[in-house]
């Protein structure tokens, strides 16, 4: 059976987190190309949600593959007083900072439970660097102090609304393939990976230990093209570079203009185009 997005039902609501790429500039856009009609919404790369949290789909399957974020998002969803009470103890201080940054190199994070690893998590996000998440080679966190003039650590009207609309949702820890099982011809994808670079210089970061390469963008294309088989409904984000115009090139591709805020140089912000892929046809 079909579920339509109940548009009263919605609440307003926002990521609890930060997230380098996040959509809320391109919602709607992203809203616009939305099928009108589906049962369960996949989301398989997670991030911070933006276009879930704007959507609140009555049945959900969200994943991604970093643990850390998967764990911040169960507790938000199952442990939120006792997550906002752990928040009230960080403070924004670039020697703490460090210290609750570093804490994953010592033995003592392993006997973390995980309201203290989610609370760490959010407080990171919000006080590092951009909001930039990124791992070494062992998993460890290396994003640097981020310079804010009073950021919000503990908001608690925007964590306790994301964990009203997380109640009926289904999390998981595992890559994009996991869905290829789960979801039928009734469901409705997302996908929104690591960009493939526009150039090398760009490609300046690790989402998660294992990285994200062309050989996994290329695997996704072809998750996709077999999805289509099954006559899934995707949408799939990315930039605009040559590779994904060729992998993407029996599909619907639209041009969209988003906003680079992350470069180390600041003649290279700005304006660039992305393009929205879909495998049906909208108004």
């Amino acid at each position: 059976m079909k579920i339509p997005i109940d548009k009263n039902r919605k609440i307003k609501s926002k990521p609890f987190i930060k997230w380098v790429g996040g959509k809320t500039q391109l919602l709607p856009k992203l809203l616009q190309n939305i099928p009108n009609n589906f049962s369960t919404y996949y989301e398989p790369f997670l991030g911070g949600g933006a276009l879930f949290f704007n959507l609140q789909p009555k049945k959900a399957v969200l994943s991604d593959i970093n643990p850390e974020l998967i764990n911040c998002y169960a507790v938000v969803k199952d442990n939120v007083k006792d997550l906002i009470d752990d928040l009230k103890q960080h403070h924004y201080d670039k020697d703490y900072f460090y210290k609750i940054r570093n804490i994953d190199r010592s033995p003592e994070f392993l006997k973390w439970n995980p309201i203290q690893k989610a609370s760490r998590f959010i407080f990171l996000n919000k006080t590092c660097f951009n909001g930039l998440h990124r791992v070494n080679s062992k998993g460890q966190f290396n994003v640097p102090f981020g310079r804010y003039t009073s950021p919000k650590i503990l908001d608690i009207d925007t964590i306790e609304t994301c964990s009203k609309i997380l109640k009926n949702t289904t999390l998981l820890c595992d890559s994009f393939f996991s869905i290829e099982d789960k979801v039928s011809a009734e469901d409705f994808v997302y996908f929104d990976p690591p960009y493939v670079p526009l150039a090398i210089t760009s490609n300046f970061t690790s989402y998660s230990k294992d990285g994200f390469d062309s050989s996994k963008q290329i695997e996704l294309s072809d998750l996709c093209k077999r999805l289509n088989s099954k006559g899934v409904k995707f949408m799939l984000s990315n930039s605009s570079a040559p590779i994904v115009l060729e992998l993407y090139s029996g599909f619907n591709i639209e041009y969209v203009d988003a906003l680079r805020f992350i470069n180390s140089k600041a003649d290279k912000r700005g304006n660039v185009k992305e393009v929205l892929i879909t495998n049906y046809n909208y108004d």
